[in-house]
């Protein structure tokens, strides 16, 4: 199986250049070496440091471009040298093999100084000048880098080379280039001689996706569709045996009657990259899309298909809810509407890594009582995560097997500005910021559109955090509401930002009704907010939540809070009370208020006078357009009477 043939630098994800940078000590050898390398040659006299040298593309079978970049070994020139190396692909690092002090320079300076600059690239370790070494030396080259290469295991391999008898020059920089198009590192882990976890999901959504009948096994004509996909020709039915032959001698479940298992295409894989054969499973990753991280390549997601300005926002399609729904019947196996986490981590086994195991996405969503997601969770966790990171929900549609076209999946909603003059919205998800001083109750506040208790230690307030749900409308279908609680000491930071509030479908104020003070704050967040998005454009409807309705409240509160509110042109404060879980329908009424985004705008002092100074000028405007109207017609019907009266005469 796997006739390698070049031409994966056509696909998404590969390199399609390499750079590579030489150094080591004065006198190792550098330029010759690249000098041989290049022209096959060796040469009698050649400059302190070379010019960029620029290898064909036929040079090496890949063919890609290949730049060799020589340095400099002054000290005063190594801020030049540091610069270089943060621009490389791959490193090859000299030493003289006639002098041993260089090889010491290895570990004492060079090595150490690559790990402080950050470089992290495959490094060659080249010992040069190979003609003068000793004959009589009884140190073999795996004697001499085997705990070099234990100490640093960024070194990809070592090599002994001669510029001067033409003896492994250009082998040293078709190594390079190897590491960096078909790197070890990502596919495997030497210690325990195993596929690392990111390249065994690739493969098993490589496998997946060749898997045509979807019945666990790669049989004849499947295999042979992989090889003419991947290798551009197809395998003769005795190679076929041979490949399963040598599986199920090594691995009996790697084959059975209906063709290759997935265990048995790991397995294969694992014995190409033990036998040196990396060009080979990367050829598969390149063509379906993999880069050197083991992510989907950029050009598969280009940003374009992104862009949007501020005050739009990103949703799922039909196309893409009805995928997910697919999905989720699949793996949901016992059907109970609860997607348990091992059966998510089986969903997102063909990603990378599980995209939900981490803020903001970890706990933002509603739990079923046996710890699992319902549908209505598991697709608010997905809205949410194609409003916050869309190129990234759409990356994990792919790996779980969204087989359209990646622009398919996500449509962008109007812009909120546009919304306001047509005074309707048609988003289906809504963002609401929840402000507030600390103690308000705006965690709890969040704890119970989650369905949980409003004790539940949410971890620490002083950082962001999400809740998604469903909200059922009178009449109409469900909508998403994604809940962003602001801490109190993230506000001014938020402000800072013109397009801070562009985001925001809703504001929502929680304080807490028995202090008068939390009421105080929460009023001066609202009217930050309201002059923030007068100053911006940015304008966003405000609601004003009385939290723990089921103490007392401050004196005069209901009357303080009313006058305030009134003033600002919003609707009074909604009282709630988490601990006895009385929410005055406070959800629907949030998504309402969204849903009409010209209404229920709060408006300063100094935003009223402005509207009423612009209404000013606009009135005295039109009594001046009006009076030049008159003063034209009047004119003109005098040319009128004037010219009649000239004819008469």
């Amino acid at each position: 199986m796997a006739r390698y043939s070049a031409g994966t630098v056509d696909c998404p994800g590969s390199p399609k250049s390499v750079r590579i940078v030489v150094v080591g000590d004065k006198g190792t050898g550098k330029s010759s070496l690249i000098v041989a390398a290049a022209s096959d040659s060796f040469p009698p006299n050649v400059p302190p440091v070379l010019p960029d040298t620029n290898l064909p593309l036929e040079f090496f079978p890949d063919g890609v471009p290949v730049t060799i970049v020589d340095t400099s070994s002054r000290p005063e020139d190594r801020e030049m040298v540091a610069e270089e190396l943060r621009n490389a692909d791959a490193v090859v690092l000299t030493y003289d093999c006639g002098r041993p002090e260089t090889l010491e320079g290895l570990t004492t300076y060079w090595l150490p100084e690559l790990r402080r600059l950050e470089v992290k690239v495959p490094i060659i370790v080249a010992g040069c000048k190979l003609d003068l070494r000793d004959d009589n030396s009884q140190v073999s080259l795996e004697q001499v880098m085997s705990p070099i290469m234990h100490q640093f295991r960024e070194i990809e391999t070592c090599i002994e080379c001669s510029a001067l008898k033409q003896l492994q020059a250009q082998e040293v920089f078709y190594y390079a280039q190897k590491t960096v198009l078909h790197p070890t590192g990502p596919l495997f882990d030497q210690e325990s001689q195993s596929l690392k976890p990111r390249c065994v999901r690739a493969l098993k959504r490589i496998f997946i996706l060749c898997d045509h009948d979807r019945d666990g096994a790669l049989s004849e004509a499947e295999l042979n569709d992989f090889q003419v996909k991947c290798f551009h020709a197809p395998l003769q039915p005795s190679e076929i045996d041979g490949v399963k032959r040598v599986v199920q001698e090594k691995l009996p479940e790697g084959v059975n009657e209906r063709g290759l298992t997935v265990t048995g295409f790991l397995f294969l894989h694992a014995l190409f990259i033990e036998k040196g054969r990396l060009e080979t499973t990367w050829t598969v990753l390149r063509k379906f899309g993999y880069n050197n991280d083991i992510r989907l390549a950029d050009e598969l997601l280009p940003p374009s298909l992104f862009k949007r300005a501020p005050d739009q926002s990103v949703e799922l399609t039909d196309v893409a809810v009805d995928f997910l729904k697919g999905m989720y019947v699949l793996f949901d196996d016992d059907g109970d509407n609860n997607l348990r986490p091992q059966e998510i981590e089986d969903l997102f086994s063909t990603a990378p890594e599980s995209p939900w195991t981490e803020a903001p996405y970890v706990d933002a969503a509603e739990k079923t009582a046996l710890g699992g997601l319902s549908f209505d969770a598991f697709l608010s966790l997905w809205s949410l995560m194609t409003l916050l990171e869309p190129a990234r929900s759409v990356e994990h549609l792919i790996y779980i097997g969204f087989p359209g076209d990646p622009s398919s999946a996500i449509r962008l909603t109007r812009r909120r500005r546009l919304d306001r003059k047509k005074k309707q919205c048609e988003r289906k998800v809504f963002q609401c910021f929840v402000f507030g001083p600390n103690n308000a109750g705006k965690s709890a506040l969040l704890n119970c559109f989650l369905g949980r208790s409003y004790a539940d230690n949410p971890g620490s307030t002083t950082d962001e955090r999400y809740a998604v749900n469903m909200v059922d409308e009178s009449g109409s279908a469900k909508k998403t509401l994604v809940m962003r609680e602001i801490p109190e000491g993230g506000a001014q930071g938020l402000f800072s930002s013109k397009e801070s509030l562009a985001a925001c479908d809703i504001a929502v104020f929680v304080y807490d009704s028995s202090d008068e003070s939390s009421w105080k704050r929460a009023t001066e967040l609202l009217v930050e907010v309201a002059t923030h998005g007068e100053a911006t454009g940015y304008e966003v409807p405000c609601l004003v939540v009385s939290a723990k309705d089921d103490l007392d409240s401050f004196p005069i509160s209901i009357q303080e809070s009313t006058r305030v509110t009134q003033d600002m042109g919003i609707e009074p404060p909604v009282p709630i009370s988490s601990k006895l879980g009385d929410f005055n329908n406070l959800f629907r009424k949030i998504l309402t208020a969204a849903q009409h985004p010209h209404l229920s705008i709060p408006e300063t002092e100094a935003g009223k006078s402005r509207k009423h100074y612009n209404r000013l000028i606009n009135r005295s405007l039109m009594a001046v357009s009006i009076g030049a109207a008159a003063v034209v017609v009047g004119l003109a019907a005098y040319r009128v009477y004037a010219a009649r009266k000239s004819t008469s005469a």
